[in-house]
Order: C-alpha cells, then sequence, then structure tokens
C-alpha cells in the first residue's frame, strides 16, 4: 500500500504505510521507531503543525526545536486540516491504502471526521489501527492525557523525591515514552497475526496502562503484597548497596545487587570483615540495616575519588558507575562504541539525531530522512492520493 516512490527504502519493516495522526510524543515516537526500520511514515499535521515544534528552549541555531527533532527523522509531512471537505477526503483516503494507522486524539475524537476504527476498517479490514490514550476510552476518556498527570496520578511522583522531600516528575515524561514503546510492539504482534490471517485489528494503549505496567516492582507490591510503597529518594526498597554512596570528592553509584558482589565490594575497599557479619551477610539484612552499613562503606569510600573508585570497583567486578550530567552521557556512549549520534538526511537537509536503540545483525536502521518542515512533503502526498491507486 505505500506511495510506490517510497517502496524501496531499506529496512525490515519496508513496504509498510503508516499514516501517522499522532502529535507530541508517545505517538511520534513509536512511528519514529517504525520509520526507523524502513516504514513509510506520512506525518499528518494541522496547518498549525505538531504542538512540539513550538515548544522551545532549547533550540538548533536556525530555530528549530530540538524536542519536535527528537522524534520525527524519517517521516514525511503533510497538513491537512480535518474541517476541509477536501483535506478531510485526503485523510481518508490515506487511511484506507494504510497498513498502520496511529493517533492520540482523546477517545472518540476522530470518528465526527470518520477517521475513527470503525469507519476506517469498514474501508480497509486489513488496517492495524493504534489508539493512544491518557487514560483509556472507558471511564478516563475525558481525561486530558499529559504524561504529568499520569505522573502524579499513578502514583510514581509519590515514589521519587527525598523522602521528607516534596514529590518529584521524572526527567523525562517517562509514561509517553514508555507507552510509545508498548504500542510499538503491540503493532509489530498485529502485523504478524495479520500475515498469519489476513484480520486487522484496533490496539488501544494509554498513559496509565503503560505506567501500571512500566512501575513493575512498585505496583507489584501492591497488587501481590498489599504494600504502598513510599519515596526514599535515590534508595532501592527491595537491594543495597544499589543507591549513591559518598566518596572522597563526590557521589559514586554503587549497585552490588547480590551476596558475591557485595563481598566483591568490601575486600575492594578493604572492609573484608563486613560480610562475615551476620547483619551484613544476605541482601535482606542488609536492606534492613542499611543506615548501620551505609556509613562503614562511606567511611572506606571517602579515601579516594569517585573516578579513582570508578575504576577499582569495575576491575573488582564491582557494578558502579559516575552520576554524569547529558553531555557526559554521550561522551560515554561514544566512548564504548555505541556511536549514540547519527546523521539523518542526506545533501543540505541533515540534522544530528539520537541512533535507533537496538542494533540488527541483517537489517539495521536508517536514517535517509531528516525531520521535516511542516507540509515539507505535502505536495507530492497530495498529488499521490489524488491519483487512483495503481
Amino acid at each position: 500500500m505505500t506511495d510506490p516512490d517510497r517502496a524501496g527504502r531499506p529496512g525490515p519493516l519496508s513496504g509498510l504505510l503508516i499514516a501517522d495522526f499522532s502529535r507530541v510524543l508517545a505517538g511520534p515516537y513509536c512511528t519514529m521507531l517504525l520509520a526507523d526500520l524502513g516504514a513509510d511514515v506520512i506525518k499528518v499535521e494541522s496547518p498549525a503543525g505538531d504542538d512540539t515544534r513550538s515548544w522551545m528552549p532549547p533550540v538548533t541555531d536556525d530555530g528549530v526545536s530540538t524536542y519536535f527533532l527528537a522524534i520525527n527523522r524519517n517521516k514525511r509531512s503533510v497538513a491537512l486540516d480535518l474541517k476541509n471537505d477536501h483535506d478531510l477526503a485526503l485523510a481518508r483516503e490515506l487511511a484506507r491504502r494504510a497498513d498502520v494507522f496511529v493517533q492520540n486524539f482523546k477517545p472518540g475524537g476522530l470518528a465526527r471526521y470518520g477517521l475513527d476504527y470503525d469507519s476506517v476498517s469498514a474501508v480497509n479490514p486489513a488496517v492495524i489501527y493504534a489508539s493512544i490514550s491518557g487514560f483509556g476510552s472507558g471511564g478516563g476518556k475525558d481525561l486530558p492525557g499529559y504524561d504529568l498527570m499520569v505522573q502524579a496520578m499513578s502514583g510514581l511522583m509519590s515514589l521519587t523525591g527525598d523522602p521528607d522531600g516534596p514529590p518529584y516528575r521524572a526527567g523525562i515524561s517517562a509514561f509517553d515514552v514508555i507507552a510509545g514503546l508498548h504500542t510499538t510492539i503491540a503493532i509489530l504482534a498485529a502485523l504478524n497475526h495479520r500475515n498469519e490471517t489476513g484480520e486487522g485489528q484496533h490496539l488501544e494503549a494509554s498513559l496509565m496502562a503503560s505506567a501500571m505496567s512500566g512501575m513493575v516492582n512498585q505496583t507489584s507490591a501492591f497488587a501481590a503484597a498489599g504494600v504502598v510503597p513510599f519515596r526514599m529518594g535515590n534508595s532501592h526498597p527491595s537491594l543495597f548497596p544499589y543507591e549513591p554512596l559518598p566518596t572522597g570528592d563526590g557521589e559514586l553509584i554503587v549497585t552490588a545487587g547480590n551476596d558475591a558482589q557485595f563481598r566483591k565490594l568490601c575486600d575492594a575497599i578493604g572492609a573484608p570483615e563486613l560480610p562475615d557479619d551476620p547483619m551484613f551477610a544476605t541482601n535482606p539484612g542488609r536492606t534492613a540495616n542499611r543506615d548501620k552499613l551505609k556509613p562503614l562503606l562511606a567511611e572506606k569510600l571517602a579515601a579516594r575519588s569517585a573516578g579513582e573508585w570508578f575504576d577499582v570497583l569495575i576491575a573488582a567486578g564491582v557494578p558502579c558507575g559516575p552520576i554524569n550530567t547529558v553531555d557526559k552521557g554521550v561522551e560515554f556512549a561514544q566512548k564504548i562504541g555505541l556511536d549514540p549520534i547519527v546523521t539523518a538526511g542526506a545533501g543540505d537537509r541533515t540534522r544530528p539525531s539520537m541512533r535507533h536503540p537496538v542494533t540488527f545483525s541483517k537489517t539495521p536502521a536508517s536514517y535517509p530522512l531528516a525531520p521535516p518542515d511542516l507540509d515539507e512533503q505535502g505536495d507530492e502526498i497530495r498529488a499521490w492520493l489524488a491519483t487512483e491507486e495503481g
């Protein structure tokens, strides 16, 4: 169903046409990951453009939102006003031709345009139609779907921050990203089902459902044991040491997650007697007695800098790491060969971008298109949709 001019794109999803009616973060992140793997993603924007085009600062030297650039490479943009009859007809034609339709309007919001699942599947029975919302299409359908709301209402903020301080949001829109990932998985599963049966289907993801799953051990604590977790700063409720520990010049993350690693830690810092103390011999004991153990570790760690201890402890087999700023994190990823920054686009239309997170031995991700300007490919897309499909 893809545009013939785009059918030759490399990647395991080459030949798939994705109608991307999503905006902001969860949907665009999902469709970018699919586009990296060869899908032809047509990003349908309102004449005003995706909201994140104006989410700034930061901006590039030429005034483009770095937020928008983060999640919109490898797509083609067409601006369609769904309140305009001609544009709406083109939008419906795109939906009819699409293999996958992704949208994150409020539940029911596309029905008035004939772009809801029932309407689209009536003319395109094989479509994989993915809806992303904040709180699902049931009792929460009328709630706005903002990540910060979900971080608050799911309980995540109650877990984030110092024990005696206020709750905090995560440093990124965590549940938007997780919902985008969950939707990507669901689309690929539905495509496999369609390959076997010919059937399309409706997928519904929500930030709240992704939060319930993505909070893993914390929601499990309540579901399985009736325990309501609480804010512990950088400490872990089930492991110690698994947090920043003070050294001679700053903190170092130390994650000695089992008894063997704890013994290696103690040997390396010159406290080999600690693992033989009954209070500290096992993880439950270390966790219960963290207030006694932490100052004993800190006393030894004060002898060297965080950088020195990093080298010593890694060599001893103890997981640890410095607390980096983002630039230092990118530099470290580069140092260890992850090559985190790639160039999306070609010629004079290029942008630096973060590499697709998964490497493939046979079908690697590619980055032929820089994030588009608003309606950058609008003329060619409208012309294609106006022609009879061959």
